[in-house]
Parts: structure tokens; sequence; C-alpha cells
């Protein structure tokens, strides 16, 4: 069903005026067009970058969970718990906020640091090699939460991007050029109109 026309009256000024509305429409269509093909260029670029982190990030931590399995059945329990009390953090962390194309969402880094070791008597190997796979899992794991939470974000303008791509194309501006075209008619009909009446009163002054 096609939307009804803008309520306006059918005026030269008018009609000068929705055809600007409308230029100015067609050109924000564009815009907002090209706006949602960068971000559909960048969500693919992201699903992929995913994809192969969530990738890296199982095969760590299956390695780092091994490893764990391991220290438990040589330390136990208590014995890890009681180690891990004097480890210092393996990795530093820092979040900060980022921009692309009008989308924020935070930018993180993790870095590893260098192990030192525990100093406690009971320990095993075992733990500063579970330390280390565990480190390396974590250093996945914050990149992969960052390209997760982009990836939706990302998504999310460009859902709304096509929405207002799609109001603009198929409702917004064919309303103007309908109004637009029905004005033009309408004073195209009055100007024969007063011709013909112009006509008429030249037959009947010269008759």
């Amino acid at each position: 069903m096609a939307q009804p026309l803008i309520r306006v009256p059918p005026t030269k000024n008018v009609l000068l005026r929705l055809k600007k509305q409308a230029q100015f429409l067609e050109e924000g269509h564009a815009l907002l067009e090209r706006k949602r093909e960068l971000l559909t260029r960048l969500v693919y670029e992201r699903l992929g970058e995913y994809r192969r982190l969530r990738e890296e990030a199982e095969r760590a931590l299956q390695v780092a969970y091994r490893s764990l399995g391991i220290t438990h059945l040589r330390l136990g329990s208590r014995g890890i718990h009681q180690v891990a009390l004097g480890a210092e953090p393996a990795l530093a962390v820092g979040i900060l906020p980022r921009r692309s194309l009008g989308v924020e969402y935070p930018s993180v880094t993790a870095e590893r640091q260098a192990l030192k070791p525990v100093g406690l008597l009971g320990t095993d190997a075992s733990f500063d090699e579970t330390r280390e796979r565990l480190a390396e899992a974590a250093v996945l794991l914050a990149r992969l939460g960052e390209v997760e939470i982009a990836l939706h974000r990302l998504l999310e303008e460009q859902r709304k991007a096509q929405k207002r791509v799609n109001a603009l194309k198929y409702n917004v501006i064919p309303r103007y050029h309908r109004t637009i075209h029905f004005i033009q008619s309408a004073l195209e009909e009055e100007e024969r109109n007063t011709l013909f009446q112009v006509k008429r009163l030249r037959e009947r002054n010269g008759g």
C-alpha cells in the first residue's frame, strides 16, 4: 500500500521546498548506504578474526587445563591454593575506548609479565608450566573479548543503518516524489485552466 502524500498546499514555493528536501534526503540516503557498506565490510572482517581467535583460545585453554590437571595431581587443591597466594599477576591488562564509524567499543591490551618464582617449598615445575599456559590463554581471551564486543556493536549499528536506508528508499523518498509529482500536475492543470480562461476572454473581447 502506497504511503499517503505529504499534507502541504500545492504551491510553487512548497514545490521548490520539497524538491530541496528530497535532494537532501537522497544525499543522506547515499551517505547512509555507504556507511552500511563499510559497516558490513567491518563486520565480515571482525567475524573472520573472531572465528580465528576463538579457535586459538579454545586450543590454548585445552593445553592450559591439561597442564592444570597435572599440577592438581602433584600438588592437590590445597597445595595449588597455597602457592597461588604467593604468585604475582602474569598479565598487565589495559582497556581504552575506541571508535570506528561512530561505533564505540573497548580496546583491550593484555601483555604477558615475566613470571617470578613463588619461592615456596613444595612447589612443582608443573605449577610454573600451568601459569605460563594460563597466561597465554588469558591473552587470547582478552583479544577475543574485544573482538566479540566490537562485532556485536558493529552488527547492531549495521542493522540500524540498514533499517534507515530501507525507510528512506522505500517510504520517505518515494512519498516526497509522489507529492512533488502531484503538486507539479496540480500546478500544470491550474496553468492550463488559466490559459483556457484567458483564451476564452480574448475570444469574447475579440468577438
